[in-house]
């Protein structure tokens, strides 16, 4: 049994949700295969020079990307929950076998629809630890980002 989504938290919630031109087993597969990953996970023109995941609850997942000067910014996480093709949960609160990180910023939680016709109800929740993270994620550009990164995975996914 998979656990729900969390309710909408409006002040601590960042929430994007398409439908993406693309069936979601592909689109799941770009999120969990590393090879796929480095494709579309930063906006262009910032790039994703490595992935290396350990897609399973529990499993440590290092996502780097890079900007347009070369300088990385690696993402160290953990999956919490992984139902293929319909979910996966992940925290920058741990970073692999339930080691804290030193400052926890976002609970990202992903959700796989079929919208029928190959399409996919694709939404993506960034659960933030305060206020002020949410906050400051917005003003870093979360929706344009992210919707760049959607657009990203979804074209790549629909040429698989």
């Amino acid at each position: 049994m998979t656990t729900p989504l969390p309710s909408q938290d409006t002040e601590r919630d960042l929430v994007l949700s398409l439908v993406l031109d693309a069936p979601r087993d592909e689109v799941y597969r770009c999120w969990t295969e590393p090879d796929l990953i480095v494709q579309w996970f930063a906006p262009k023109p910032w790039s994703t020079p490595r992935a290396v995941v350990d897609v399973r609850p529990g499993g440590a997942s290092v996502i780097t990307m890079a900007d347009e000067q070369g300088n990385e910014y690696p993402n160290p996480g953990q999956y919490l929950e992984v139902v293929p093709n319909e979910r996966l949960v992940f925290s920058d609160a741990y970073v692999g076998d339930w080691k804290p990180s030193e400052k926890p910023f976002f609970t990202g939680y992903l959700t796989f629809e079929d919208a029928g016709d190959g399409k996919t109800k694709y939404t993506a929740v960034a659960r933030h630890w305060t206020v002020e993270d949410a906050e400051n994620h917005k003003k870093m550009g979360f929706h344009e980002g992210w919707g760049i990164c959607s657009r990203q995975l979804e074209t790549l996914a629909a040429s698989l």
